[in-house]
């Protein structure tokens, strides 16, 4: 009996100390948000992706050929001359991009122009089916190295470093080989297919989030969530690309973790988002799917705000 007492106690104890903890960095937390001045866009004096970008594409695993057409579709969609029925429209989307080129030191329009690469498809696993960080970059390195943006996608049962515990795709730079005796780096981006592993957290809002508030998932504008969510993600990190391609472009806040153009606006797809909610979208009346950009081939898709430098503000499509 004694025991239970002197166990009842100090669970008081304890609680009356963490009750003291919690308040004293509550009060800390709120002070530092007083003080604390907001984030804003830098621009680090490093180069942006200009001139004539081929995408392409390294497809790692199983995909439908259905599927690597949505993908397809979207990069074409990013080219004002390809030709989309209505508005708003990917190429739309994409403008945005111009306002960092015109703010940039140069002082002058972007020339960056998109055009559909090569295609490499990897149906056997080579690497495995569990893919290191490293591993990625060695994927990234297939494709062709000189004016070019390498894009691995991984299919839903491979496995990557850090996939779904803290990203869903990232981009980074690597050193190409080397010509004439100069080495030159690369930009790649990778992006998983999360529809089999976290659906919630890389497909979202085409599948209910792991946390927060529990909204009903939207209808992808495809009709394939993991596909649909990988597009998303390869829209950000496309933006994050071009503005940041070898990590001293613009971005704010640490190097190491920074906010990009699209990362900067997590969760907002159109007016009114808030956490659980993507925003005031447009939804097909005939098969109910949520989007907010129109692309090649009748290609609907949902794409993220991004951050205007211009405004220091989101900014969405609808």
């Amino acid at each position: 009996m004694a025991s239970l007492v002197y166990t009842h106690l100090l669970l008081q104890l304890v609680l009356l100390i963490s009750l003291f903890h919690f308040n004293l960095a509550a009060r800390s937390l709120a002070d530092s948000a007083e003080t604390q001045q907001p984030l804003l866009f830098q621009y680090h004096n490093g180069p942006l992706l200009t001139g004539k970008i081929s995408i392409n594409l390294i497809w790692y695993g199983k995909f439908k050929p259905s599927q690597r057409a949505i993908v397809s579709d979207f990069i074409a969609s990013l080219s004002t001359s390809t030709p989309t029925k209505g508005q708003p429209s990917v190429a739309t989307w994409w403008k945005t991009t111009d306002k960092y080129y015109q703010l940039s030191n140069s002082k002058k329009p972007s020339t960056l122009v998109f055009s559909m690469g090569t295609q490499i498809i990897d149906e056997t696993y080579a690497l495995g089916k569990s893919l290191s960080n490293q591993q990625i970059e060695e994927l990234a390195s297939k494709g062709a190295q000189a004016n070019a943006i390498n894009v691995v996608l991984t299919s839903d049962d491979v496995a990557v470093e850090g996939f779904c515990m803290s990203k869903c795709g990232t981009h980074g730079s690597a050193n190409g080989a080397s010509v004439e005796g100069k080495s030159y780096k690369f930009a790649y981006i990778w992006v998983g297919n999360s529809e089999t592993q976290c659906p919630g957290q890389c497909a979202w809002p085409f599948h209910q989030p792991i946390y927060g508030p529990q909204s009903p998932p939207l209808v992808a504008p495809n009709n394939d969530v993991g596909l649909d969510g990988m597009v998303i993600n390869l829209a950000s990190l496309l933006a994050g690309t071009t503005t940041n391609p070898f990590g001293n472009g613009y971005f704010q806040g640490p190097k190491d973790a920074p906010l990009e153009a699209a990362s900067a606006c997590p969760g907002v797809y159109g007016k009114g988002a808030y956490p659980g909610y993507a925003g005031n979208l447009l939804v097909d009346p005939t098969t109910g799917a949520s989007y907010n950009a129109n692309g090649a081939n009748g290609r609907k898709y949902l794409v993220p705000a991004l951050f205007d430098p211009s405004t220091n503000t989101c900014s969405t499509l609808v």
